[in-house]
């Protein structure tokens, strides 16, 4: 299981520790934050007590109205559950009760000036990637006109010079050589990089480059939504289909399946050329549109 710390997220999103600042180790392994309401009046059945706990104004309105006995009794009954966190919104004062208890029970208090409901999106968002399944591959990943693509092949066989001819022509680099592919939903792979290789392509007989300084920061995208799997392979001859329309292959990573598509190459073949081709034919196919079926419609009125 992965996980992340409560230090992570305060680096994340610049909060201001309140309490519990010797705790900040904490780590967090559910990927959606939680506001605390029922709980707050003694409902505890399906408390998701591993996840963040978020405290909007409707929360801390509610606490300042209560008696002092009331609201230690409330708190009380939240926090012996050690939930990793709890973040305040809107930069909302008048905590010291809160602080009192998180103090005595190590469990971090922060707090942003952010709206709770924009902070919510902006949080969700940001554990579900950092907690998202992810497996390494080997091969070069490319955004080409909006269009996630997963370059795979042996060893020298020409991805990085593709990606590298794919970036000149006005389309973005998001990995080269080591891919880390995370799972952020059923049907959704993000590509993207390690860290280490961030902007770097390795082309030989060349070596390094910065392809956002070679070529501007339009070069380079952080991760991409991953909709080709494309097989660069050596040319075999008779091997290739001249059939209308292929039969649909697929690859799976993490139980989610992309369309699956095989290029050899040869001398003198626009490999880039034919990845911008498949791109934007499977554009052209998630809007409904087929070429082959395009064609035999204008065969059948013919005839």
């Amino acid at each position: 299981m992965k996980i992340t710390t409560v230090h992570d997220l305060i680096n994340r999103f610049s909060l201001e520790v309140l309490a519990g600042s010797a705790r900040l180790d904490t780590p967090i392994t559910r990927s959606r934050a939680h506001r605390p309401g029922l709980e707050f009046v003694g409902y505890f059945d399906f408390f998701p007590l591993a996840h963040v706990q978020v405290l909007g104004r409707k929360e801390i309105t509610y606490l300042h109205k209560l008696t002092e006995e009331e609201r230690n009794d409330r708190i009380g009954n939240i926090v012996k559950y050690h939930p990793p966190c709890f973040i305040v919104t809107r930069d909302q004062e008048g905590l010291k009760y809160l602080t009192k208890y998180c103090e005595e029970e190590g469990i971090p208090l922060l707090r942003t000036s952010e709206p709770t409901s924009r902070f919510l999106e902006l949080v969700d968002a940001y554990l579900s990637k950092a907690l998202a399944p992810e497996i390494a591959v080997h091969g070069v990943c490319v955004n080409v006109s909006g269009i996630g693509i997963l370059l795979r092949g042996k060893s020298g066989v020409g991805k990085s010079e593709t990606a590298h001819t794919l970036i000149r022509r006005g389309h973005r680099l998001v990995a080269d050589d080591l891919v880390v592919l995370k799972k952020t939903g059923p049907e959704t792979l993000l590509g993207t990089h390690d860290g280490k290789t961030k902007e770097f392509l390795a082309l030989r007989s060349i070596g390094l480059v910065n392809v956002s300084r070679l070529y501007g920061r339009k070069a380079f995208q952080d991760e991409t939504r991953i909709v080709l799997d494309i097989e660069l392979t050596k040319w075999q001859d008779n091997a290739l289909n001249n059939e209308l329309e292929l039969e649909p292959k697929f690859t799976e990573y993490m139980d989610v399946r992309i369309p699956h598509i095989e290029i050899q190459l040869q001398p003198g073949r626009d490999v880039a050329g034919l990845v911008e081709a498949a791109a934007n034919n499977w554009y052209l196919r998630q809007q409904g549109y087929s070429a082959a079926e395009d064609f035999m419609k204008r065969i059948v009125e013919e005839s």
